[in-house]
């Protein structure tokens, strides 16, 4: 599975999210694609983000199967994962 991730370098929750996304990621081994918000304007205005942050888009077969917003905790992050 691919996860498109989506943060910025000024938001808080982002930071906090990166480490859980990192720590989780160790066990999942996803293709991680990521952009800054302020940095990949083109790439991030394709997939209609809007203003909160961070966004992780997870896609299987070049699809969106689910989309995470915002900050979780890191059970809650692994519950929604695990229903795809």
């Amino acid at each position: 599975m691919r996860v498109i991730k989506l943060t910025a370098l000024w938001c808080p929750s982002c930071i906090i999210m990166n480490k859980i996304f990192d720590d989780i990621n160790k066990e999942y081994n996803f293709e991680v694609i990521s952009y800054d918000y302020d940095f990949d304007n083109d790439e991030v205005s394709k997939y209609n983000i809007g203003k909160i942050l961070p966004v992780f888009i997870f896609l299987k077969d070049n699809k969106e199967v689910l989309r995470i917003i915002g900050e979780k905790d890191k059970q809650e992050f692994i519950n929604l994962i695990k229903e795809v």
